[in-house]
């Protein structure tokens, strides 16, 4: 068995869970849980483990390269502000995610709606980024 692939699709595989997370999760609020405090309260947690699980999964694939070659991946030009676009609304979104759990509660309606609606645009940008960043590295 080839360790280094195992590795690789073991990395991808959490990232694509988070991936899944940080754009499902702040859709179902919206739509399923719209006005459920309890339930988006549940959710802001998944989405916050899916958010945790891009930074670390991410973080994966560089100590991946770097075990198996001694050095991280060569990415330049739009695979490069691709992942800048990345990380950015991974800061983003915890920032709000944790917002959320902080002070949601206290929030209005209005209030969580627009947070649920700015952490569906940051997944969705995100995985966009994502694609680029895989094409063009």
């Amino acid at each position: 068995m080839d360790l280094q692939n195992l590795s690789y699709a073991l990395v991808q595989l959490v990232h694509n869970f988070g991936a899944a997370a940080v754009v499902g999760v702040p859709l179902a609020a919206l739509t399923l849980a719209r006005g459920q405090l309890a339930t988006q309260h549940k959710l802001t947690w998944l989405v916050l483990a899916g958010w945790l699980a891009q930074f670390a999964s991410g973080a994966g694939f560089g100590a991946v390269s770097y075990y198996n070659y001694g050095k991280f991946p060569d990415i330049h030009g739009i695979a490069t502000g691709a992942l800048a676009i990345k990380v950015a609304c991974a800061a983003t979104a915890l920032l709000v995610a944790f917002a959320l759990l902080r002070m949601g509660t206290k929030w209005t309606e209005k209030s969580r709606h627009r947070a649920w609606h700015s952490l569906t645009s940051l997944g969705t940008i995100a995985l966009t980024a994502a694609a680029f960043l895989r094409w063009f590295s």
